[in-house]
């Protein structure tokens, strides 16, 4: 093992993430009761230009009239991106009148690491200048070739500051690359596999090498609950923590999927046990159910446990 370990800097349950645009104040309530873990208010692109203004002030008042905390979410708002007039003032406005219930901006379209450090360098200021007692983490969204083409700078630098996870954004994604698609996060029929893997599990592994969350994005087809499944599936098996969910009828398939199994975590408590077992006989592997188990088995298995103790906490 390296002597040069990144541990995950923060961890949070986040299985789901339900994204509610900022234009729209009746679905916040709803979204609230929804049983999710995370939720991203949004100002960028589900928001219309004429409807910024109004969204980012709905998104406030939204924060501090609703409990939040009470129901279990995470709660985290989609800024504007920093090649637009909003995006100062909705990280001003945001931390001055709601930084207190506030647990992570999302950053979309980041290219090049200076694009968080930009945004860290106003959340510093403005913690300090509201004497905040919470931290508020930063998530940046890799949705844009140059984005991907820096995942992995990206994700270095972000390790000493607030970077805690990093969003793959299948649509801007295909759109940056010009890729050939049928819809958003589905798979193309011409390509003989899947098209996202490659880009996916990339940012993973950057995540993983410098202890960020990987988070995929969203599944743009609503009436294909297993396309999304699908969809979740690779997505977990790479190693992604969690997917979005554009619409709430998502929410329970992602939560199912990211959700390590009773008969997993049976099997993976089972391989702890028989390692501690093997230990004290001073040996450092063992065999369980005809098959050899050793210390990478120990790894796998403990995060395996960990990820259950965080859900079942929650």
């Amino acid at each position: 093992m390296s002597h040069t370990l990144y541990e995950t800097r923060i961890q949070r349950v986040q299985r789901c993430e339900l994204a509610v645009p900022g234009s729209r104040p009746e679905m916040f309530e709803k979204a609230l009761k929804s049983g999710v873990d995370f939720i991203f208010l949004d100002l960028e692109d589900a928001v219309a230009p004429d409807d910024k203004l109004s969204a980012r002030k709905n998104i406030i008042q939204a924060i501090n009239d609703l409990d939040w905390k009470g129901h279990g979410i995470t709660l985290s708002v989609r800024i504007n991106g920093l090649d637009t007039q909003y995006m100062v003032r909705d990280v001003v406005d945001l931390v001055e009148q709601a930084g207190h219930k506030i647990d992570t901006l999302l950053i979309p379209k980041v290219g090049v690491y200076p694009d968080v450090y930009m945004v860290e360098a106003m959340v510093n200021q403005l913690e300090m200048q509201q004497g905040l007692k919470n931290r508020i983490g930063l998530e940046a969204l890799i949705e844009t070739a140059l984005g991907m083409a820096n995942v992995e700078d990206i994700a270095r630098h972000g390790t000493r500051g607030r970077l805690e996870a990093l969003h793959f954004g299948v649509a801007d994604y295909a759109a940056s690359n010009r890729a050939r698609t049928t819809n958003i996060g589905g798979l193309n029929p011409d390509y003989p596999g899947d098209q996202w893997h490659a880009a996916i599990s990339r940012m993973t592994v950057a995540c993983r090498a410098f202890g960020l969350r990987p988070i995929d994005g969203p599944f743009g087809d609503i009436q294909d609950p297993e396309g999304f499944k699908l969809a979740a599936k690779r997505a977990a098996a790479l190693g992604c923590e969690g997917k979005w969910a554009i619409h709430p009828s998502q929410i329970t398939l992602a939560n199912e999927i990211f959700t390590p199994p009773a008969t997993e975590v049976e099997k993976a408590k089972r391989i702890l046990a028989a390692l501690k077992e093997a230990a004290a006989q001073g040996k450092g592997a063992a065999a369980l159910d005809g098959r050899l188990i050793d210390a990478a088995s120990e790894r796998m298995a403990n995060n395996i446990v960990k990820m259950a103790e965080a859900i079942a906490t929650k």
